[in-house]
């Protein structure tokens, strides 16, 4: 079992440090694997150029909160990052 989906980061101002609650649905637990990433494609006020960036310069690490809550870190380089970037994410 397992779930996927698609969250976003609303970025208001630069920050090298910021995160998101993500709701992965029933029979997610502490010993499930969790990941997120950014795919190249164009989503609210950033791009496909700038989503590509973020791939490659803003590292995402997910913890699991409780029940089915997880959470996805965000530690851009430089906090470069400002505006909407979405994510995608999956877990088993």
């Amino acid at each position: 079992m397992g779930a996927h989906g698609v969250e976003a980061f609303d970025i208001p101002v630069p920050s090298d440090d910021f995160s998101t609650f993500v709701d992965g649905g029933a029979g997610l637990s502490a010993s499930s694997h969790i990941e997120a990433w950014f795919q190249r494609e164009a989503a609210g006020d950033n791009g496909a150029d700038e989503h590509e960036e973020a791939a490659a310069m803003c590292p995402l690490a997910c913890q699991f909160n409780s029940g089915t809550l997880f959470q996805v870190y965000a530690k851009p380089i430089g906090g470069l990052m400002v505006g909407h970037f979405q994510f995608h994410w999956a877990w088993n």
